[in-house]
C-alpha cells in the first residue's frame, strides 16, 4: 500500500529537520572539544604548607571571618587526583566546608614514581598522614583535629584513627572502601579469584598503571563508560552548562594516576581478599589498628547508587564500628557524593552541621575538647611531651609512668612491647623528656 502524500511529505520534512539539527550540533564539536581541553578545576585558592616525597599538604584560604575551633583534614584516595572534591565552585566539597566556617586542609598525594613501588600502609598511614596531622595540629594549636576520608582515603583514615585516636577529634568516612568481598563491587569484577591477579600486575610494572586501573573500573559499565556518555555529550552539546560539567568530569577521569604497587596489593588484601580492616585484624607496622580505639564521634557519608563501593558494604561497616556512628545518605553515586547537585543541596549542609556541632570547644576546654580542668591537670605532665595524647598517656600510666620526669631514663626497648608503642616513637618521647623539649 502506497504512503499517503501528506504523510510522505511529513516524513521528508522531519528527515530534513533532523539532518539540519545534526549538522548544527556537528558544527559545535570543535568548540566543545576545546572547552573540554581548556576547562579549569580546583579553583579554590590554597597554599602548600608541607611537602614530603611527592605529597603536598594544601591549606585553603578561609572564606568566612571566623572559623570553627577544630580544623578538618581531607584524606583522599590514591586512584585519582583530589580535585574531584573541588571540581567547580558551586559543587565543591572543599568550598562548602569553607563556607560553613571550617579551616580546611587536604592531602594531594600526586603521581608516584617507580621509587615508590615498595611503599606500604605503614608509609602512608604511620608516616605521611601522621606527619600531615602533626602539621595541622601545630598550625592550629589543637591536640586533635577533624578527619574526612574519601574512598580509599576513608580506609586509611580508619587505620590512622585506630592507631592515633588521641589526634582524631572526629572521623568522617565518605564512601569508605572496606569489606568489599562478595558485595557486587568493582573489585568483585576486577580482582576476583577467577579473574585478575594484582600481584602479577605490579610485579610486571612496579606501580599499577593508571590505564589498567581505569579499565578495571570501566568493567562495571563498559557501554556507559565508553559509548553512551559520548552520545549524551553530543546530544547536549548546545547546552554550555552541560558541556562544562562533562568537561570537568572528563578531566578528572583522564588525569588518573598510577598507584604504588605494594600498597595496591596490600589494599586489595585488606578490603577484599582478607577483609582484615572490617574483621578488625589489620596490623600496620606491627601494630594492631584496633577498631575498638575509635571512641571519637564518627560519621559515614553514603551514596545509595554507589557502584564502586556498594552502600550495603558501607552500612555493614557501620555495624562493626563502636558506638553509634551518624549516617547520612544521598541518592547519588560514588563520584556524585562529591559533585552532584543533589548531594550539595541536600547532603552536605547536614554533614557540615554535624561537624559544626562537634567543632565548637567549650571555653576553657583543652585542645582535644575533652573539657574538665581537673582531668586536664591530672594528665598535664605526660601530655606536655609532643606526640603523647590521652591514649598513649593512659598506656604509660598503666606502666607506672605518670609524669614527664618518669620518662627520663626509661629503656625504650624494654618498655615498647609492653605498652604497644613503637620503640622509635618511645625513644623520641624519652629524648624530649630528658631534653626538656615539648
Amino acid at each position: 500500500m502506497s504512503t499517503p502524500p501528506e504523510t510522505a511529505f511529513d516524513l521528508q520534512r522531519q528527515t530534513w529537520e533532523n539532518a539540519g539539527e545534526f549538522l548544527e550540533k556537528l558544527a559545535r564539536v570543535d568548540d566543545a572539544n576545546r572547552r573540554v581541553a581548556d576547562v579549569e578545576v580546583g579553583q579554590t585558592p590554597s597554599e602548600v604548607v608541607y611537602e614530603e616525597n611527592k605529597l603536598e599538604l594544601l591549606h585553603y584560604e578561609s572564606r568566612t571571618d571566623e572559623q570553627h575551633d577544630v580544623p578538618i583534614l581531607i584524606v583522599y584516595a590514591l586512584f585519582n587526583k583530589p580535585f574531584i572534591l573541588d571540581l567547580q565552585p558551586e559543587r565543591s566539597v572543599v568550598r562548602t566546608l569553607l563556607d560553613h566556617g571550617f579551616d580546611v586542609y587536604m592531602i594531594d598525594w600526586n603521581e608516584p614514581s617507580l621509587m615508590d613501588r615498595h611503599l606500604t600502609f605503614e608509609d602512608y598511614v604511620d608516616r605521611y598522614i601522621d606527619n600531615c596531622v602533626d602539621v595541622v595540629r601545630d598550625r592550629s594549636g589543637r591536640e586533635a583535629i577533624n578527619h574526612l576520608g574519601y574512598c580509599m582515603g576513608g580506609a586509611m583514615s580508619v587505620l590512622y584513627a585506630a592507631l592515633y585516636p588521641e589526634k582524631v577529634h572526629t572521623l568522617g568516612l565518605m564512601a569508605i572502601s572496606v569489606g568489599l568481598r562478595d558485595t557486587d563491587s568493582v573489585l568483585d569484577q576486577w580482582v576476583g579469584e577467577d579473574f585478575f591477579d594484582v600481584r602479577s600486575l605490579v610485579d610486571t610494572y612496579g606501580n599499577a598503571p593508571a590505564e589498567y586501573v581505569d579499565a578495571g573500573f570501566s568493567l562495571r559499565e563498559p557501554v556507559a563508560d565508553n559509548l553512551t556518555k559520548y552520545l549524551r555529550f553530543f546530544d547536549g552539546i548546545e547546552d554550555e552548562d552541560f558541556v562544562g560539567n562533562f568537561a570537568r568530569m572528563e578531566k578528572w577521569i583522564d588525569e588518573s594516576i598510577d598507584i604504588p604497587g605494594q600498597l595496591l596489593v596490600d589494599f586489595v588484601d585488606a578490603v577484599y581478599h582478607e577483609e582484615s580492616i572490617s574483621n578488625n585484624e589489620m596490623y600496620v607496622g606491627g601494630r594492631h589498628a584496633d577498631l575498638g580505639n575509635l571512641t571519637m564521634p564518627i560519621v559515614q557519608v553514603i551514596g545509595n547508587y554507589d557502584h564502586v563501593v556498594p552502600p550495603e558494604a558501607q552500612r555493614a561497616f557501620t555495624g562493626v564500628l563502636p558506638g553509634d556512628p551518624a549516617v547520612f545518605e544521598a541518592d547519588t553515586g560514588h563520584m556524585g557524593l562529591a559533585v552532584s547537585g543533589r548531594a550539595h543541596g541536600d547532603l552536605w549542609p547536614d554533614v557540615c552541621a554535624w561537624y559544626e556541632e562537634r567543632s565548637r570547644l567549650e571555653e576553657g576546654a583543652g585542645g582535644d575538647g575533652s573539657g574538665a580542668e581537673s582531668e586536664a591537670e591530672r594528665r598535664r605532665g605526660l601530655e606536655d611531651v609532643d606526640g603523647i595524647g590521652p591514649t598513649y598517656a593512659g598506656r604509660l600510666r598503666a606502666a607506672g609512668i605518670d609524669t614527664v620526669g618518669d620518662l627520663e631514663g626509661v629503656d625504650p626497648a624494654a618498655l615498647a612491647g609492653g605498652i604497644d608503642v613503637p620503640e622509635g616513637r618511645l625513644r623520641e618521647w624519652v629524648e624530649r623528656a630528658e631534653g626538656g623539649t615539648e
